[in-house]
């Protein structure tokens, strides 16, 4: 049976249709590729932001990856200014100087963070890390030359009144001490403290490969982005002259890392005898050790900081000791046997290389 123009027309009209809408939907499929392979392939890559600059009597150095390809500079230098205004001893005006001078003031929470660090390192090391020694420290007048000049006993034994972070607590944001003389000084914590600040500030902006460091004191996170390789770190070589050279180098996987050394800064008595300049909290005098070299690994710097600072005055036997209950702490140490021949010791899978 034959169909009438008017029929065949109707018909190729349908299939017309039906094929001008499978030729839609193909350019739909097509525009929707080219837009995700435009997506992938035409996606910035991550640029690589370095800086550096002068911060808290030392030097710091930021690096790290990302897509807006933005400076923090500025925002940088605001929280190294809030962080000496709270902690700064060489600031007058200070928070913790007003503190010292006994005059009645409010900390922020900077403050606030690195004094319940102390608490909790200090109880944990049994007094052995004390942010109230520093008046003994200027007592004892460390500097980078001369000899142990012995001081009366009797003076020391009245120094050591006003020792004890003890002696010290937190109200609120107001800070009591029970002694008036007692001097607070927060350097051996501070520069990790602040490393920790600059890591926070950038998580905070989305950044998770970065690298920062003030004055040796390291964190950092995801990777290398260029080399595709974790972060490299290096642990140096104790030199009592001037000059600098690295023991070896290992990688950092989303972690700090605080060195704390003896063998630039001591002194030495008549026999010979180096004396670090940090000073045993127990007795008030400077602490005799065979310590050159402490680098712990954590997962904050504030605490790798403490503890480096920590371990130089226990020594080698309780060092080891008290990290045996302590395995979340990674210590590498450089130390000198009865021969003076310099020998290391990792601990808790402080890494080789």
């Amino acid at each position: 049976m034959t169909q009438s123009y008017e029929e065949n027309h109707k018909g190729s009209q349908k299939f017309t249709g039906v094929f001008s809408k499978s030729i839609h939907v193909f350019k739909a499929t097509v525009v929707g590729i080219l837009l995700i392979f435009c997506t992938l392939s035409c996606k910035q890559e991550p640029t690589n932001t370095k800086m550096s600059g002068e911060v808290f009597g030392t030097s710091y150095g930021v690096q790290y990856y990302s897509e807006q390809n933005e400076s923090f500079q500025r925002q940088f230098d605001s929280l190294f200014d809030i962080i000496n205004t709270s902690m700064s001893t060489y600031q007058q005006d200070s928070d913790i100087s007003k503190i010292n001078r006994n005059e009645a003031f409010n900390v922020d929470e900077h403050f606030k963070n690195v004094f319940h660090a102390s608490k909790v390192i200090y109880e944990a090391t049994d007094g052995v890390f004390d942010p109230t020694i520093g008046v003994l420290v200027n007592a004892w007048d460390f500097g980078p030359e001369g000899k142990v000049m012995a001081l009366d006993s009797l003076k020391i034994d009245s120094l050591m009144l006003s020792v004890g972070l003890d002696k010290v607590t937190l109200d609120g944001r107001k800070i009591k001490k029970e002694n008036p003389n007692t001097f607070i000084d927060f350097n051996a914590i501070a520069k990790g403290y602040g490393v920790d600040v600059i890591a926070d500030f950038m998580e905070s902006k989305n950044i998770n490969d970065y690298l920062v460091e003030i004055g040796g004191e390291i964190r950092c996170k995801g990777q290398n982005f260029e080399k595709q390789k974790p972060w490299k770190v290096g642990v140096e070589l104790p030199h009592f002259d001037a000059e600098q050279s690295l023991l070896k180098t290992i990688s950092l996987y989303d972690e700090a890392m605080a060195t704390s050394g003896t063998y630039r800064k001591f002194k030495v008595d008549s026999l010979g005898n180096r004396y670090s300049h940090i000073l045993d909290p127990k007795t008030g005098y400077p602490s005799k050790t065979n310590l050159l070299s402490i680098s712990v690994i954590a997962k904050d710097c504030m605490t790798a900081d403490a503890y480096a600072t920590a371990f130089k005055a226990m020594g080698l036997e309780k060092v080891k000791t008290f990290l045996a209950t302590h395995p979340e702490l990674k210590v590498f140490l450089i130390f000198e046997n009865d021969d003076r021949e310099l020998e290391t010791l990792a601990l808790n899978g402080f890494p080789e290389e």
